[in-house]
């Protein structure tokens, strides 16, 4: 079992924790920017992208402690799945994102699936652990 002390495990732990650290500090240093790929029906843009960006940066702390790793992850795979839609605008949309080549807003669909695998893959380890011992 790939269980919290193995390499793997720790490395994917080490991406997972960086990814939501870095992109939760990004939705406070960098608002309007992350306000700019809220999609349009969604009201309040700067609420959504601090609420969110504040959610990023508590599942984040939150893997760091084994009791809470399993529903911070969880979580987290929670909130990726809820930001989605903003990824889906911006390839639905690629003319308001003219700085960011289209096969980046492409390639994002299938890294974000790869991220909530990698996620549910800790939640899913972590328990295991939980229970072994």
């Amino acid at each position: 079992m790939q269980g919290p002390r193995s390499a793997r495990y720790r490395l994917a732990l080490g991406f997972v924790f960086v990814w939501f650290f870095v992109g939760g500090l990004a939705h406070f240093f960098f608002t309007e920017l992350e306000m700019r790929i809220v999609p349009a029906h969604i009201p309040w843009p700067r609420a959504a992208v601090l609420v969110s960006g504040g959610f990023e940066l508590l599942g984040a702390a939150g893997l760091l402690w084994l009791p809470s790793r399993r529903a911070a992850a969880w979580g987290l795979f929670a909130l990726t799945l809820a930001v989605t839609p903003a990824h889906i605008y911006m390839l639905q949309q690629p003319e308001l994102f003219a700085s960011v080549p289209y096969w980046a807003l492409v390639l994002r669909m299938p890294l974000q699936a790869l991220l909530l695998a990698l996620i549910a893959w800790l939640a899913l380890r972590t328990a295991a652990a939980a229970k072994a011992g």
